[in-house]
């Protein structure tokens, strides 16, 4: 898929294949700046979510990445940062 845009809805569908999510938190409401810890998603749910990214996306994030971008907004950019530099197939 390289060429389209990352979004907070394909971030949310991914987060919930790969980890599910908590019965405390709800996704569809205003996340985009909450911390991913906030929404139930530590680091092993955040490296399998970075895995779905990457085959999904055909890109290969940083090892970093996941541990800088602590919102969804801020994964959004990096994953989109990357996908603008990603040759199209």
């Amino acid at each position: 898929m390289p060429g389209t845009a990352f979004t907070l809805e394909a971030l949310k569908r991914i987060l919930l294949e790969g980890a599910g999510a908590s019965e405390d938190v709800d996704l569809d409401g205003d996340i985009l700046d909450t911390d991913f810890e906030a929404l139930g998603y530590e680091s092993l749910a955040l490296l399998e979510t970075g895995g779905r990214i990457e085959r999904e996306f055909g890109i290969a994030l940083d090892d970093s990445a996941l541990t800088v971008a602590r919102t969804p907004r801020a994964l959004i950019e990096v994953v989109n940062a990357h996908l603008s530099t990603t040759p199209a197939a």
